[in-house]
């Protein structure tokens, strides 16, 4: 990754991490920023020294209030504290596995396009869209999703370690309304300004994003074309995907611990082996030998794995993607199993579990099939009340099994 591109790093779901971790609250800083009205109208000069017309500007951000919210955001600790077995089984749900199915058979024609055009795996992108925006559910962006500019406006105004980072993606913003790409009430994402399909940041948005449906403009939202070819074009310009080469497989490595990379021939001639006891399909190929939990699955990863890492430096979220990937292809659950991990729950299962916890009072949010923070505060409030220690709100086996006996 280039100098460049490394700062990027920082700007997805990183971004949230480091921030959450290392900044005090922006208004506890010892020197008192000026006030919002006095910075608005100072940042106009910044501004129109990168083109942004003043039109724009008033457009945008003339009655424009800050959202301060986005403070507390950067701040709360993360409220789950999930094992990787966890982790894995609620982003490789069966919701997910069957909606991205039938995502796929929608959109059978982009994803052709984009394998010719760019090499990149169909279940890689699935998988993204999947995960990002449990693929373009209106509902997510409905409840999950503000607008942007008052959370990028305050950011800039208010948070003074990385100012400089916040005012050049809101000038980014600013220039996609410029160009007519978007409006400002469309713009809507996350609290630190990651939007549409597979949640772009403005910066993605302008240097990456290609309008892969040819309508005259770039957009994260709407169709899917664009957000996919740009994420396509992401993986292989910023993460250097290698067309041709799957992410890598589960493995069997007796004896043998993690960190070196060999190509797969040697691995091979080493004893290791798939899993499924098939060949490696590219000899001369690359891998790096990963066991994230001792006694758990061995992988050998390649570059395209970390082509996903790329996109959120996390080596669990790559695997998590990578395996959906998988497994919306058809492929099956890892065949080695972590320690003290369970099966996933079926989509049916999950749907009598939030309607079970529905009917005794704890609010699931829905009773769709789909885990997110709702149903896992739930959970955990039932396992506090039910005794079921640790109270981690992770819906598994054993809370269906104690609903199921009426506790």
């Amino acid at each position: 990754m280039s100098q460049s591109d490394s700062s990027f790093a920082l700007t997805r779901r990183s971004l949230l991490v480091g921030a959450a971790l290392s900044c005090a609250l922006p208004h506890a800083a010892s020197a008192e920023p000026a006030g919002f009205d006095q910075w608005r109208e100072a940042f106009r000069a910044k501004a129109r020294a990168k083109g942004i017309s003043d039109q724009t500007y008033n457009r945008v951000m003339g009655r424009i209030e800050p959202d301060m919210s986005v403070f507390r955001k950067m701040q709360k600790q993360p409220e789950f504290h999930e094992q990787l077995w966890q982790y894995i089984n609620r982003r490789v749900s069966d919701w997910r596995i069957t909606a991205g199915r039938e995502a796929l058979r929608q959109n059978e024609a982009v994803f052709a396009k984009i394998e010719r055009d760019f090499g990149v795996e169909r279940g890689t992108l699935l998988a993204l869209w999947g995960v990002e925006s449990a693929y373009g559910d209106p509902l997510v962006q409905q409840n999950h999703m503000r607008p942007v500019f008052p959370s990028l406006a305050a950011l800039a105004w208010n948070e003074p370690r990385r100012r400089s980072y916040w005012e050049t993606e809101l000038i980014n913003a600013l220039t996609i309304v410029q160009r007519g790409w978007s409006t400002p009430d469309e713009m809507r994402g996350s609290w630190a300004g990651a939007m549409g399909h597979t949640q772009w940041m403005p910066e993605v948005w302008l240097n990456v994003g290609i309008d892969y449906d040819g309508d005259g403009r770039v957009s994260p939202f709407g169709r899917p074309d664009d957000a996919l070819g740009s994420t396509a074009r992401f993986l292989v310009n910023r993460g250097k995907y290698r067309r041709g080469e799957h992410w890598g497989y589960e493995v069997r490595a007796p004896g043998l611990s993690g960190g070196a990379t060999r190509s797969y021939a040697a691995w091979a001639e080493a004893g290791v082996t798939r899993a499924d006891g098939r060949p490696f399909p590219l000899p001369g190929a690359s891998a790096q030998l990963w066991i994230p939990v001792d006694g758990g699955p061995a992988f050998l990863i390649g570059p395209n794995f970390m082509a996903v890492k790329s996109y959120n430096p996390s080596m669990n979220y790559a695997l998590a993607i990578c395996h959906l990937g998988d497994r919306i292809l058809g492929a099956p659950p890892f065949l080695n199993p972590f320690p003290g991990s369970e099966r996933a729950l079926t989509l049916a299962e999950v749907k009598e579990l939030q309607t079970r916890l529905t009917a005794l009072g704890f609010d699931t949010g829905g009773t769709d099939g789909r885990v997110g923070n709702d149903t896992m505060k739930a959970v955990r409030d039932f396992q506090l009340k039910a005794g079921l220690l640790p109270a981690d709100g992770y819906g598994g086996l054993k809370v269906l099994a104690r609903l199921r006996q009426g506790s």
